[in-house]
Order: C-alpha cells, then sequence, then structure tokens
C-alpha cells in the first residue's frame, strides 16, 4: 500500500501560496524599483530549492541566490533559466560548467578571479562575475585594501572579452541588531568601494547590499536588489523586532508526525536515555516517531513544545535518532493522531521560533536543518492569483 499524507510517519507540509504572498509582500516593501533575489540555498532552508524556486519566480522575484555551485547546476538542470548567483567557491570551481550554464559568479579575491579566466578561455564564453566586497563582516569578499587589484584585473579581463562584471555586492554582519554601529559602518564602506568600482569603469546590472533583515528595516540599503532568505520563508530575522505577521509574512513550513503508540505507565517511571524524565504518577506516554536524525534538536530535550490533541506538550526525557516522547498526562489519544511540532501558530501549534529557543539556536537552524527522510509536501502549488 503506497503511503499518503495522512499514513506518512512524518512530514514537512510546504505551502507554496503562503511563500508567494510573502514575495509579494517582500516586493511590496522595497517598491517597483528595487528587484528581489530568492535566496534557495541549503535546500531552499530545508524547504525544496526546485519548487520554492519556481514558486518564488511566479510571484515576482528575478533573481535567485545559492551558496554552492551544485545548488546552482541543479536549479538549470531542472530546467529554472532565471538569473542565478552563486556565491560560496573553492579551488577547482567546478567554473566551466557554471559559466555554460549561465551562472552568475561571486569573486572574492584574486585565486577565483584567477580561475574563473582561465575558464572563460578553456569555454571561449564570457563568465558572468559579481565582486563581493567585505565591508565588514570578515568572512568571504574582498578586503579594501585589496580591492582596487581586483576590480583593475577584473576590468583588463572585461576589456579582453573574457568576463562581464555584473554585480557588486556585500554582506551584513549584525542588520538583525536595529542600531548596531557596524551597519551605518558597513553601509559607508559599501559606499566607498562601490564609487570606487564605478569611477574604475565598472558598469554592474545590480549592486546589493540587503539580506531579510536589512531588507525589512533598513531602506536605504536596498540599492538595486535584495536578498531575501530567511523572510521569504515565513520566518522573523529579528524575533525581538517583530514576529512574521508583524511583517505581512507567514510561515512556509509545518512540521507534523504521527503518533506512534500511546501506552500507561505507572508512577516513577523513567522515559528515554538517561531517565532525564521520571513519571510524577501514572500517566499516559505518547511516541513521537521523529528524532535528531530528522533534524529534530536534541538540545531541545525536555523542552520543545508539541501539539497533539488540543494541547501543547513537551518533549519528556532526551531526543532520540529517531523518536522522543511527550507526556499525554492522562489524554485518550490514538495511536495515529497527528503531533504538530511547529507550524504558523494560528491554529495553537507552536512555531519554528518556539523550537529555537527550547534549543538556544535561531529560527533559521530549526527549518534548514529537518532532515531528507521527512518528505516534502506541497500544498498550494498552483498560483491562485
Amino acid at each position: 500500500m503506497s503511503e499518503t499524507p495522512q499514513t506518512l510517519r512524518a512530514r514537512a507540509e510546504i505551502d507554496l501560496g503562503a511563500l508567494r504572498a510573502n514575495v509579494r509582500a517582500l516586493r511590496g516593501r522595497v517598491g517597483t524599483d528595487v528587484q528581489v533575489m530568492a535566496v534557495v540555498k541549503a535546500d531552499a532552508y530545508g524547504h525544496g530549492a526546485v519548487p520554492c524556486a519556481r514558486a518564488a519566480l511566479e510571484a515576482g522575484a528575478t533573481w535567485l541566490g545559492t551558496a554552492t555551485p551544485h545548488e546552482a547546476l541543479a536549479l538549470r538542470a531542472a530546467g529554472i533559466d532565471a538569473p542565478v548567483l552563486c556565491w560560496l567557491w573553492t579551488p577547482g570551481g567546478p567554473w566551466d560548467e557554471a559559466i555554460r550554464a549561465d551562472v552568475d559568479m561571486a569573486v572574492s579575491g584574486m585565486w577565483a578571479l584567477d580561475e574563473v579566466i582561465e575558464a572563460a578561455r578553456r569555454t571561449a564564453q564570457p563568465a558572468r562575475v559579481q565582486l563581493k566586497a567585505d565591508t565588514g563582516l570578515g568572512r568571504n569578499g574582498c578586503q579594501p585594501a585589496d580591492w582596487p587589484r581586483l576590480v583593475g584585473e577584473a576590468l583588463r579581463a572585461e576589456a579582453d572579452g573574457l568576463l562581464r562584471v555584473t554585480g557588486v555586492w556585500s554582506h551584513f554582519a549584525c542588520a538583525d541588531e536595529p542600531g548596531h554601529p557596524s551597519i551605518a559602518a558597513q553601509l559607508d564602506a559599501f559606499h566607498t568601494m562601490l564609487e570606487y568600482a564605478e569611477k574604475a569603469g565598472v558598469r554592474p546590472e545590480v549592486r546589493h547590499l540587503a539580506n531579510s533583515p536589512a531588507t525589512l528595516t533598513l531602506p536605504e540599503t536596498h540599492f538595486d536588489l535584495v536578498r531575501t532568505g530567511i523572510a521569504m520563508y515565513g520566518v522573523s530575522p529579528i524575533p525581538e523586532v517583530g514576529a512574521p505577521a508583524d511583517f505581512g509574512l507567514r510561515p512556509v513550513m509545518r512540521l507534523v508526525g504521527s503518533v506512534a503508540l500511546v501506552k500507561n505507565v505507572p508512577g516513577g517511571h523513567g522515559v528515554s536515555y538517561g531517565h532525564h524524565y521520571v513519571t510524577d504518577g501514572p500517566t499516559t506516554l505518547g511516541l513521537i516517531p521523529l528524532g535528531y536524525a530528522d533534524g529534530i534538536p536534541r538540545h531541545a530535550s525536555g523542552r520543545g513544545p508539541v501539539l497533539v490533541g488540543d494541547r501543547v506538550r513537551t518533549v519528556a526525557g532526551r531526543v532520540a535518532m529517531d523518536q522522543f516522547v511527550v507526556d499525554l498526562e492522562g489524554d485518550a489519544v490514538e495511536p495515529g493522531a497527528q503531533a504538530v511540532l511547529f507550524g504558523p501558530g494560528d491554529r495553537g501549534e507552536p512555531t519554528a521560533e518556539d523550537w529555537a529557543r527550547a534549543a538556544d539556536t535561531i529560527a533559521y537552524e530549526i527549518v534548514t536543518r529537518i532532515g531528507s527522510r521527512v518528505p516534502r509536501v506541497y500544498t498550494n502549488v498552483t498560483d491562485a492569483t
């Protein structure tokens, strides 16, 4: 017998209608003169890269963003031909494949530019290159002291027909902390490095700096394009400032398990590894067939919230590799009943942010870490607008 969404051990329901609505809300926030890049790295933050990319483009995103080249090439293999920027490269490429696939490649230093130029010679096709400036994040990107050389060499290669400099960009360190002094400092540094590049002769198609929190709170950073990652999936990048609904967003993922077992146990009964939870008295226990192999954080042991029946329960004891237990406190729950770990929150269920607090992490990690053995079930696949 084939499984249906109702008979699956667990499932992550992905509401593509909510994703489209989020993209439209973000577009409305930045206005018609600013493009939206839908960031679909890490399998679209765990939501499924190809379906989410298509839905975002249907809703008006004009660019896609990936971290690794293999993510970008997978979009091309799926027949998606929208502009794609890929920013996390290591020596060896695959530059040739990316050039042939018309992928924009972020270049942060001379080693990468040299390899791109050699690949362009091999393929006899100009590369599309976006120069990344390190304005203060201290990760990828070119330091200001090295910027003149990188810009100059890129322009020489452009004059030789080997590449086209399509963009200049950078990334914030603390845009999720409104008022942090590094925000203004990075914006000033970006203006300075961008001005140098343009005076030298760079004519970028897009200039961009804003990630999700900057998209929502810093309009002066929007330039030609904003890169919306977690916000597109309806998770607030600045929960201290506002919940998703405060920004016109709705969570896209709903994580559901099917209760595998319900049993009566006496008082004083230990639960799960280490017996960190012991029942106070006679009670019922419910077994939820999801564990850290599925992305449920072990750090949320004893704290993670789950809606079972009409009540939010708490993980009893440790989260194991494949399962965890909740104390149903004598309530009658049948095997096969739904256990909702998180969702939009408007039906009484916990949210990804609730799980993030329980695990001392951020909601980005909660949705992204949901593993591949949890099937994604897509709803609202067709755009009704």
